[in-house]
């Protein structure tokens, strides 16, 4: 068995493949990198089956039909024989030293009576152009280089939270949890980082600038413009996350308090979205989205809107817009726009 899967969803990605794979295989055969051709059109496919070619104890080329970026992560889960489980877009690469200890700390905690259950580690946002690249670490909210349960983690501040570029599962785990992300649908890594949190009872922080996410590309889905168009992909993970766990039956508070906050921040996401379009037909999926909510769980819709953001957000009139868009600045922290 290997130690750490993992997939790399690849969408026409010839031009920057190179550069995650390559970044990757410096874990050597301790890993297997699983490299998922979503149906491209371009050279991707014969690049994933070159590298298979020349590493092919490391690395394996999968082809499937185009179902999205979800699908693709669904295609690696399914695929993994690693004990643990990473998704690297392909777009993004990662820092040599850090993989190293990574990978060592995984292999450490792996002969543990007390089985690890998610990991976590910085990411730096690797924004073209940026003289200051921003780091997103957890220094301060959680215990470092130790197993740890919930009640030891302390506060998470508005604007950080633990992303995808943040965590590698236990691969039973995320089997276990019966995730499943959706077909041809963008943003499905919320759900990825938000679906499996209540079967996570350990957790292990390494304070190092593990991830590079980089954000520049036109087309990327974390470009503002790009987002605004693709509103209703947006607004549809937000309510797959509404219906896909009852926070109210999690016994673990502190868990508990961490996810209202996630899935209030994705909620902020999608509505300053929709108010930053500015077009009458978004203000309505604005405010169709906050029915839906009110309507699939009262408690819950109460608790989003009776927030400080929430209520910031649902502010009356032209003015309470434009002080709506204070909290534009929040959800920037987390999706890093280009």
């Amino acid at each position: 068995m290997k130690l750490l899967s993992i997939a790399i969803p690849c969408y026409n990605s010839q031009d920057y493949m190179e550069h995650c794979v390559e970044s990757l295989l410096v874990g050597g055969e301790d890993v297997e990198i699983l490299i998922v051709d979503d149906g491209s059109i371009d050279d991707t496919a014969n690049i994933a089956d070159e590298y298979a070619r020349r590493y092919p104890s490391i690395v394996r080329a999968i082809h499937q039909e185009n179902g999205g970026h979800g699908e693709a992560v669904n295609t690696g889960i399914a695929n993994a024989t690693g004990l643990f489980f990473k998704v690297v877009d392909s777009d993004d690469w990662v820092d040599e030293a850090a993989y190293r200890r990574i990978l060592s700390t995984l292999k450490e905690l792996s002969g543990k009576k007390r089985t690890l259950d998610m990991l976590i580690s910085n990411f730096v946002y690797e924004k073209q152009g940026a003289k200051h690249k921003k780091v997103m670490r957890y220094k301060g909210i959680l215990p470092k280089e130790r197993l740890f349960g919930w009640n030891e983690a302390k506060h998470f501040m508005k604007g950080r939270y633990i992303l995808m570029h943040s965590v590698i599962y236990r691969t039973g785990l995320l089997r276990e949890c019966g995730l499943k992300l959706p077909k041809h649908t963008f943003y499905v890594d919320n759900l990825f980082v938000y679906v499996p949190l209540p079967y996570v009872k350990t957790m292990y922080y390494l304070d190092v600038d593990f991830y590079r996410y980089f954000i520049g590309r036109a087309d990327q889905s974390v470009n503002e413009a790009v987002m605004i168009r693709r509103i209703d992909q947006q607004i549809k993970v937000n309510k797959l996350m509404v219906e896909a766990v009852d926070l109210w039956s999690l016994s673990d508070r502190k868990m508990r308090k961490y996810m209202f906050n996630y899935l209030e921040i994705i909620t902020i996401i999608s509505t300053i979205m929709c108010i930053r379009s500015g077009t009458e037909e978004n203000l309505g999926k604005k405010r169709e989205l906050w029915k839906y909510i009110k309507e699939y769980d009262l408690r819950l819709f109460h608790r989003l809107r009776n927030g400080i953001m929430g209520r910031t957000m649902n502010l009356p009139g032209k003015g309470g817009r434009k002080i709506s868009v204070a909290a534009y600045k929040i959800s920037q922290k987390v999706v890093g726009f280009n």
